[in-house]
């Protein structure tokens, strides 16, 4: 079985240690080839590694981790690399999405992202789609959607994956009684980027039911996990 060969980009010891321990050393289908704290040091290793992915902190202490993503994905240099750059940090803010997509970033990760759910972004990345946070596909969304003739710009100097979930030119038409009032609820607070645990503890319902909830609305929309679901729903304008 071919490895996804995984290399690590991160200044906080302890988020990097527990990212390489406690998931990617798990899985037989994913091999660390390396680590770095810095940026300086992490393009040197991505040199001489050329891992399938690189995992990037935006906020590196020598440089930030956006512009590291450009120099990764840079044309300019005759260095460009093949790596996948799937961007981690705690910054949601719209310049900060946008920012890392112009750059060049194939996916987009909140640190407080469940190890689950990093695997199965790591997965994607790999396979050549993007990966994006329920919690910031509204912002990418609402870029996509102001330039509906083209969508794979969202401004002048900013592109975004020409591969990402549903980016296309008309906008999904879904008929809001095809879901409950309880899973319209439901699927507001998954756009809004909340796991089950939260859901259950707004909605005054158990995680089992928010589980079952999160089913059917997958189901009902077609869509194969909760970004997704997201990206159909704020298209459709289900939430707002």
């Amino acid at each position: 079985m071919t490895k996804i060969r995984v290399a690590l980009i991160e200044d906080h010891d302890l988020t990097r240690v527990g990212i390489r321990t406690a998931l990617l050393q798990k899985k037989d289908e994913i091999e660390v080839v390396g680590e770095a704290a810095n940026a300086i040091e992490g393009m040197k290793m991505l040199k001489l590694l050329q891992p399938d992915i690189a995992i990037i902190d935006i906020g590196l202490p020598d440089k930030d981790g956006i512009e590291l993503t450009r120099e990764v994905k840079s044309v300019d240099s005759g260095e460009e690399l093949a790596t996948k750059v799937l961007i981690l940090t705690l910054r949601d803010n719209k310049e900060a999405v946008l920012a890392a997509f112009a750059a060049g970033a194939d996916s987009y990760c909140m640190k407080d992202i469940k190890f689950d759910n990093l695997l199965e972004a790591v997965r994607v990345t790999y396979n050549g789609n993007a990966w994006i946070d329920p919690a910031i596909a509204r912002i990418v969304l609402q870029q996509a959607q102001q330039n509906p003739h083209n969508p794979e710009l969202v401004s002048s100097d900013t592109k975004l994956p020409a591969n990402s979930p549903d980016y296309m030119d008309e906008r999904e038409v879904i008929d809001p009684y095809t879901l409950t009032e309880r899973e319209l609820e439901v699927l507001q607070l998954i756009v809004e980027g909340c796991s089950n645990a939260v859901i259950a503890e707004r909605l005054y319902i158990t995680v089992g039911t928010v589980k079952t909830h999160v089913r059917n609305i997958l189901n009902k929309l077609c869509a194969d996990d909760r970004t997704q679901a997201a990206v159909r729903a704020l298209r459709s304008g289900l939430v707002g």
